[in-house]
């Protein structure tokens, strides 16, 4: 018994100086074990710290270069949307009729008349394009439409389009001009020599629009419209009365005579357009065709040429006009 309380009594301080001797190790292990850990993945992150900063430092520039580049791409409109769509070249959409200029038996489209943008519009500086005298509009309902982008007003009237004649007087049959030479408004006039009147809309620079202009014989009321839109209407005794040509970009009544910046689509009839032709024209865009055939008299899309597409051959003479493809930047389709 006494020699194995004695063995027992030894064995044990020595059990808790193993258990205490073994937890310090495993302590001090784990410890230095931690803090070699901590130091290997201090390293790592460092090294790809650094890593990172020397990808940059390589390549940053070039990366700075592209976005630069690409910015000014999108600023000069190469990844506009309407540079990959479909074009129509001059020529490309026209009325056909079997009868002969001015009847209205059996005409159609012909071509690709689905609406594509054209590969040309014409622009204007110190140019015109002189159209024929349009004599049946003469104490006549009418209607017109075009699209143009302005670039900037004069110090008085532009003629964006008119009668040429100088006075203008009661001969004028209408004008489309330049109402204020200090805010960019859009006038459309008669004057049949019984009192002028006009109406108004405020237009935008730099950006194409659809204006329209619709006159009612019987009632004496004109009215103009952007972008589908009424913007004012006005009533008169005057009566339009054609006594010369007609001219687009060019109005010899005033000091500045020439309209700055561009047109396409210009589309003349011979009655009154109601609100709803009137936005249904807007609608099919800047590449649109007619869409009253009988009622047609001059169609110019302007699409490389000053040529009349409606069939009637009331073909104009282009004065220093210039037929640009570069356009598209700026035009929104509807």
């Amino acid at each position: 018994m006494k020699t194995f309380r004695k063995s027992f009594i030894k064995k044990k301080p020595l059990g808790k100086a193993s258990a205490k001797e073994t937890f310090r190790e495993s302590f001090i292990k784990v410890k230095l074990l931690g803090k070699a850990s901590a130091k290997e993945t201090f390293r790592e992150s460092f090294i790809k710290a650094q890593s990172a900063m020397e990808y940059l430092m390589t390549y940053g520039w070039a990366i700075l270069i592209i976005a630069v580049v690409l910015g000014a791409l999108f600023e000069l409109g190469v990844f506009n949307a309407n540079n990959f769509a479909p074009k129509a070249p001059p020529g490309a959409c026209q009325v056909f009729r079997p009868n002969g200029p001015g009847t209205t038996s059996f005409i159609n489209l012909e071509g690709i008349c689905t609406g594509e943008i054209p590969q040309y519009v014409s622009q204007f500086s110190s140019g015109s394009i002189q159209l024929p005298n349009f004599a049946q509009l003469y104490s006549n309902s009418f209607s017109w439409s075009l699209w143009i982008e302005p670039l900037s007003w004069g110090a008085n009237n532009n003629g964006v389009m008119g009668q040429g004649n100088n006075p203008c007087g009661p001969g004028c049959a209408y004008m489309i001009e330049q109402g204020s030479p200090t805010s960019p408004i859009l006038q459309f006039s008669i004057d049949g020599g019984a009192g002028g009147y006009s109406a108004y809309s405020p237009i935008s620079l730099n950006i194409w629009q659809n204006i329209v202009g619709t006159y009612n014989y019987s009632s004496g009321t004109i009215a103009i419209y952007k972008n589908g839109e009424l913007i004012q209407s006005a009533t008169s005794n005057a009566v339009a009365r054609i006594t010369g040509p007609m001219y687009l970009g060019f109005m010899t009544r005033t000091s500045t005579p020439y309209y700055n910046g561009s047109i396409s689509n210009v589309q003349i009839y011979n009655t009154s357009f109601s609100a709803n032709d009137i936005q249904a024209l807007y609608l099919e865009g800047i590449g649109g065709a007619p869409i009253n055939l009988q009622n047609l008299v001059a169609w110019y899309p302007l699409d490389g040429n000053a040529n009349d597409y409606s069939g009637n051959g009331n073909n104009g003479v282009p004065t220093n006009v210039i037929f640009v493809s570069n356009w598209y930047s700026s035009y929104t389709p509807p």
